[in-house]
Formats: structure tokens, C-alpha cells, sequence
């Protein structure tokens, strides 16, 4: 339900405000394919957090999951050098716009499963705040987000998406592996 509602933020987007025919004309069956996904997955949230195992599961996912998919939307606005797809039309909302309205949509579900998200709407300011240091250090060992540090900074996030985890090296030498052994099928 997190993944498929940023997906459903993300390409929503475009294809409510983009001025790019190919994409709008794509995204036109994307888009009902995503309100699909999104019901389904809630559908069995709601059968999953009825039973305490299932709710104990639900919970540790979006402890994983949540932190994962704030920094999905990019850089925070301030810290965005590129605006072309803004001024271009290929999307409609910046990185912090869509990171609020993917939080107006999960922030209230998760509330209402009673799942504990680290985060909250502020009526004062109209918009949902994080509630732990983000973005946040990840431990790859252990697997988990370090919440009880301070933030670190989007260079280290960067540098994170770019080594794409301790398994990329394993998983691009499969590939290529397989890779070389169709080329040699096909040569011969």
C-alpha cells in the first residue's frame, strides 16, 4: 500500500498535468491498473491488522517501509537544482508537493488500522511533518532506519541510492552472466 501510493502520487501527477502526449496517453491505463493495486492492498491491510501477528507484521513493513519511500520523492524542494520537469510540463507538483500528498493519503489510513506512523498532519501549518530525523541513517547490517540519530544529509542518501544495497555487485554480475551466455547462444 506505501510503494503502489507513491506510485499512484508519482504518476498521477504526470498524467493529470502533464503536456506530454505519450506519457498522458500511456498513463491513461497506469493509472486505473494503480487504483486497483491501491484497493486491493488496502483491502488487506484491513483483513491483516485484524489478527495481532498479522498487525505485529504490518507494523515492522512500515517501519521499513515508510522512511524508504519519503526520500522516493527526492530532494526537498530547497535542495533541487533541476525544475525542467516543472517548467517543462512533465509533471505538475514538486518533490515536497508530492511527498505531502502521498502523506495526506497514508498518514490517515495507517491511522486508521491503527498502525503508529512518524508522522502528523499540524492543522497550524496545513501540511504533515515527519516525526523522526529524516533523512535518516540506515544501518545495512541490521537493517534498519537509525531513528534515534540525528539526520543525515541528502549527499549520503544519494550515495546510498547509487550503491543500490550490499547485494547490486552479486545481482549485476547475474545479469551480465546471463547476459554473456545469450550472446554466446546467439553467435553460435
Amino acid at each position: 500500500a506505501l510503494y503502489d501510493q507513491a506510485g499512484f502520487v508519482l504518476l498521477s501527477d504526470v498524467y493529470q498535468t502533464s503536456t506530454f502526449g505519450p506519457w498522458k496517453r500511456a498513463l491513461a491505463k497506469v493509472d486505473k491498473e494503480e487504483t486497483f493495486h491501491l484497493r486491493h492492498g488496502r483491502t488487506w491491510l484491513r483483513k491483516l491488522v485484524k489478527d495481532p501477528g498479522g498487525k505485529d507484521e504490518v507494523q515492522r513493513a512500515l517501519d521499513w517501509m515508510f522512511i524508504l519511500t519519503l526520500e522516493w520523492f527526492g530532494l526537498p524542494d530547497e535542495l533541487k537544482k533541476h525544475s525542467e520537469q516543472l517548467s517543462y510540463g512533465f509533471k505538475g507538483k514538486s518533490n515536497d508537493e508530492l511527498r505531502q500528498a502521498w502523506m495526506a493519503e497514508v498518514v490517515p489510513f495507517m491511522e486508521e488500522i491503527e498502525i503508529e506512523v512518524p508522522a502528523h498532519f499540524d492543522a497550524e501549518a496545513d501540511e504533515y511533518v515527519i516525526d523522526c530525523p529524516f533523512p535518516a541513517r540506515f544501518d545495512e547490517e541490521k537493517r534498519e532506519w537509525l531513528l534515534h540519530q540525528s539526520p543525515i544529509d541528502w549527499d549520503d542518501v544519494l550515495a546510498r541510492w547509487r550503491e543500490r544495497g550490499p547485494m547490486n555487485r552479486d545481482y549485476v554480475r547475474t545479469l551480465q552472466r546471463g547476459y554473456q551466455t545469450t550472446s554466446l547462444r546467439k553467435a553460435a
